[in-house]
């Protein structure tokens, strides 16, 4: 079962019509921070001209990790991360741990008329954060009132929490990253990453294979604020379990694109059963139909059918299912000289989800021993392994990197980032390295991406959709541009700088994305270690091309998950989390421990609602 694809003169047809844009706004650019002292700061586009008002800028934090809200000094603090039984937990010094990893935060209308703040901690154990806030009528300035934990007890914890969005219908839909690799937990390599979770449960990391369930997290999470003190917890088990970056629901309130953060990962997409209701649906995996091997490449989107399920039963699967209940494994048969590795009789070759790239050789099992496999053992497979059955359907899972969503309405479709190119979506190859040299992340796959070039400060895509909010292709939009050899670059550039290994007029390794409706404009965050050494967040004018830079951040930091909100009593805001700073690179430059502190702010502009 496929999607049709549309041809060319169709899809163009489709998108023809763009409404008139109503709004205008333009930002001033933001500096390339060159001194220590604005390496060390949070730098920002002084003014935006908004529908011909300028309007003064400046970045206005909520929370910083480990605070407390302005009416409970005494309450949690923000960040904080807590085990199973909602005791705290300790870092080495006994302390209690705080997360500086803040990542996407959403506005939220509670139902008792307040405003409310879910906030995510990319940690593990996972946390994720209610905060109600004090919105000045006058300013629209944010304040955070009280913050608490939110309790996912009952679903075993949270993981990886990462970016998110927020649905239609006014709910917080996160995400779970990174998801467990079920295959050690069968053969006792749990990874020090994986095993970190095994303190939720009161147990020490090198206890993780017994007290964790690897199938319990990597699942979309949806947060229902009544109020403060109650909101509900769902995860969405129907959806899939990736490498979850996020869901992104489209305005049918069924269509959600899910993004698969990695190496060999793949693009997905959920149909629910009914508006506005996760619960259950049915599932699809994209594969790619390259047309262009020249840059970021170009392809149609077939898309393969995954399979039916609902939360119920798939969260009843993962308590009876391992990994060994699922598939048989064999070896790769050793290849004659010159040709590639094969699988043996009857085992399906696929290479899918590793850092390092992993040929492996499955066959699905009798899962429910009924007797034979069918149906039902195909969707316990499409729903506890996703990735893993989306590549032996021959979906495609060779993409690298891939990170935020958004949508378009104006020219009905979406955006999609890709934080490098390269590795799988390469021909046997990888940055630096001549074509066809370097085997480990095509051998075994079908190797649907042969693109030419390494891009390894990534780029921005745009799909097409149909009227059925299916996406029938995938085309660069903005790319970043390498300055050095081993950043995949021609040749050395003389503009390198010696710190900035991509141009810092352009970008380097987008992350997450949002669209500003009606402006015209798409506003992209960066994810960056040697790309950029204080990563950026830009503004891009879809018509003229133009990029501009709106924000830069402190050392070793992340821009996660730019998002805006039209209107929102009044005032248009553009959340913009700094996570760990010091963290990921120049941690040499750290000066005190308070630097560690990561920011969840935004910008605040004048209703933007055109």
């Amino acid at each position: 079962m496929k999607a049709p694809i549309k041809s060319a003169a169709a899809i163009l047809a489709l998108n023809a019509c763009v409404p008139a844009l109503a709004g205008t706004i333009l930002f001033s650019e933001a500096p390339v921070p060159r001194t220590d002292a604005e390496k060390r700061a949070i730098l920002t586009s002084p003014q935006a001209v908004v529908d011909g008002v300028s309007i003064d800028l400046g970045y206005h934090t909520i929370l910083r990790s480990g605070q407390t809200g302005a009416q409970d000094a005494d309450g949690y603090r923000f960040g904080q991360l807590h085990d199973i039984k909602g005791q705290p937990l300790l870092a080495e010094d006994g302390s209690p741990y705080i997360s500086n990893d803040n990542d996407f935060s959403s506005l939220l209308h509670g139902a008792d008329g307040k405003l409310y703040m879910v906030s995510h901690f990319e940690s593990r154990p996972g946390a994720m954060y209610l905060t109600e806030l004090a919105q000045d009528p006058n300013t629209g300035v944010l304040t955070a009132q009280r913050t608490r934990p939110l309790d996912f007890s009952p679903l075993r914890g949270g993981w990886v929490h990462c970016a998110g969005s927020v649905t239609p219908w006014g709910t917080h839909l996160g995400s779970e990253e990174y998801e467990p690799d079920a295959r050690q937990w069968r053969d006792g390599t749990i990874t020090e990453y994986n095993a970190a979770m095994a303190t939720y449960f009161g147990a020490m990391p090198a206890e993780a294979g017994s007290v964790m369930n690897p199938y319990d997290y990597g699942y979309p999470v949806e947060i229902e604020v009544d109020g403060f003190d109650s909101a509900r917890v769902e995860k969405h088990y129907a959806m899939g379990r990736l490498a979850l970056e996020l869901g992104y629901v489209m305005p049918d309130r069924r269509t959600v694109y899910m993004s698969d953060d990695g190496t060999n990962v793949g693009l997905y997409r959920f149909v629910a059963d009914q508006p506005g209701d996760l619960s259950a649906g049915a599932l699809w995996v994209a594969r790619w139909n390259q047309k262009d091997a020249h840059g970021a490449g170009r392809a149609t989107l077939d898309w393969v059918y995954l399979g039916q399920a609902d939360d119920a039963q798939v969260r009843d699967w993962i308590g009876r299912y391992r990994f060994a209940d699922l598939f048989d494994e064999a070896a790769p048969k050793a290849p004659a000289e010159g040709e590639k590795p094969t699988c043996p009789e009857g085992f399906t070759s696929i290479n899918a989800g590793h850092e390092d790239g992993d040929h492996q050789c499955l066959r699905l099992r009798d899962v429910n021993q009924d007797g034979a496999v069918n149906w039902m053992d195909e969707n316990i497979a499409s729903r506890l392994e996703t990735r893993r059955w989306a590549a032996m359907q021959g979906g495609t899972t060779e993409f690298r990197k891939m990170e935020g969503i958004t949508y378009d309405p104006d020219r009905h479709q979406l955006y999609v980032a890709m934080s490098e190119v390269d590795r799988g979506m390469l021909d046997y190859s990888r940055a630096g390295r001549a074509q066809g040299s370097y085997d480990t992340y095509d051998v075994g796959g079908p190797n649907h991406m042969k693109l030419a070039q390494a891009n390894v400060c990534g780029a921005v895509y745009a799909l097409h959709l149909d009227g059925n909010y299916t996406a029938v292709d995938m085309f660069p939009l903005v790319a970043g541009t390498p300055l050095t050899m081993d950043y995949g670059a021609d040749a050395e550039s003389p503009e390198y700088d010696g710190v900035n290994k991509c141009d810092v007029n352009g970008l380097a390794n987008p992350d997450n994305v949002t669209y500003m409706p009606r402006y015209d404009t798409l506003i992209i965050g960066e994810d960056t270690g040697s790309g950029h050494q204080n990563d950026m967040i830009w503004s891009y004018d879809l018509t003229s091309g133009r990029l501009t830079r709106i924000q830069t951040t402190p050392y070793g930091s992340e821009t996660t998950s730019p998002y805006f909100y039209p209107d929102i009593n009044g005032f248009a805001y553009l959340m913009s989390v700094v996570q760990h700073p010091y963290g990921e690179s120049d941690a040499d430059k750290l000066e005190e421990p308070g630097q560690l502190s990561a920011y969840t702010g935004y910008f605040v502009f004048p209703a933007m609602n055109q």
